[in-house]
C-alpha cells in the first residue's frame, strides 16, 4: 500500500471521533517538531483497562515512512478499533 493511501485512511478514522472501545491512540515523538522518529501505539480494550503500548522507530520521519504507516493501518484494522485518536504534533524526546 502506498504512503498517501495509508495516511489518508488513518486520518479518516481519526476524524470520526470517539466511537467506543477498543481504542487505538497514536503519538509521535522526535528530537524536533519537524521530524518524528518514533511512534507509540496504545491499545485500550475497554474503559478503565490498562493501555498496551508498542513502539515503532525510524531513522527518518516516521510520518513519511511507508512501512510504518502501512503497519499502523494494519494494527488498527486487526484490532478492530472503533476509535482512533492521534496526538497532535510531535512531542520532543
Amino acid at each position: 500500500m502506498n504512503l498517501d493511501k495509508s495516511t489518508k485512511r488513518i486520518a479518516k478514522r481519526v476524524k470520526k471521533g470517539f466511537q467506543g472501545y477498543p481504542q487505538i491512540s497514536l503519538a509521535y515523538f522526535g528530537a524536533s517538531a519537524d521530524c518524528a522518529t518514533e511512534v507509540v501505539v496504545g491499545y485500550t480494550a475497554e474503559e478503565g483497562a490498562t493501555v498496551q503500548e508498542q513502539k515503532f522507530t525510524s531513522k527518518a520521519d516516521a510520518r513519511k515512512d511507508e512501512t510504518i504507516q502501512t503497519t499502523l493501518l494494519k494494527v488498527i484494522e486487526r484490532a478492530d478499533a472503533k476509535t482512533v485518536v492521534e496526538v497532535a504534533g510531535v512531542a520532543i524526546i
